[in-house]
């Protein structure tokens, strides 16, 4: 299988995936694509909020599905940085990369999102949590992906990081060194063949 100029970014909650898709796609010169953009449209074409449609996805596989046909279609394409929980799945010959963080810290991070973001603000109808509520609501979270991606695909633990050509540690490492890691690794794995 041929290698795609096609970047996947996984990861924990927090651990800084859209930031640094964005950059990516931006000093590269790709397009930029969000599994959370992609379920924004989803829940506005079904005039429901984020936090009903995934109510929803916990008991019908329709928006998982839907959700996921959008990363299969940024995989027909090239030149493309996507951040996604499953694209390293639909997109196996890309170069996949897991952005991993402390619980503690990613939940802290979220919280000042939150606090600094009004879109996620609304989107947790204007909830400022604790840290130790948004770790909860992380795992939560979390156990609820695991288990659908495990019923729907067969996939028992989308954070394996065996899974990934490059795992960084987003607590060690800054946005700008997350990016200069990933370019420069992506630029070793795609010379190689």
């Amino acid at each position: 299988m041929a290698k795609k100029e096609i970047i996947t970014i996984a990861g924990t909650n927090g651990g800084g995936k859209s930031s640094t898709a964005k950059k990516l796609a931006l000093q590269l010169g790709f397009k930029h694509f969000s599994s959370g953009d992609f379920m924004r449209q989803i829940a506005k074409e079904n005039n429901m909020t984020l936090e009903e449609l995934a109510e929803i996805a916990e008991k019908e596989d329709w928006v998982d599905k839907k959700l996921d046909s959008y990363v299969k279609k940024v995989g027909l394409g090239k030149k493309a940085v996507i951040d996604s929980r499953l694209a390293f799945y639909f997109i196996p010959n890309s170069f996949k990369v897991y952005l991993d963080l402390d619980p503690k810290i990613a939940a802290q991070r979220m919280l000042n999102d939150m606090k600094n973001n009004l879109a996620r603000h609304l989107e947790n109808q204007g909830e400022i949590e604790s840290i130790e509520k948004m770790a909860e609501k992380s795992a939560k979270r979390l156990a609820s992906e695991r288990k659908r991606y495990f019923d729907l695909y067969g996939i028992k633990d989308h954070k394996d990081k065996k899974n990934f050509d490059l795992v960084i540690d987003t607590s060690k490492n800054n946005l700008e060194q997350v990016v200069a890691i990933v370019i420069s690794e992506y630029r070793k794995w795609i010379e190689k063949k």
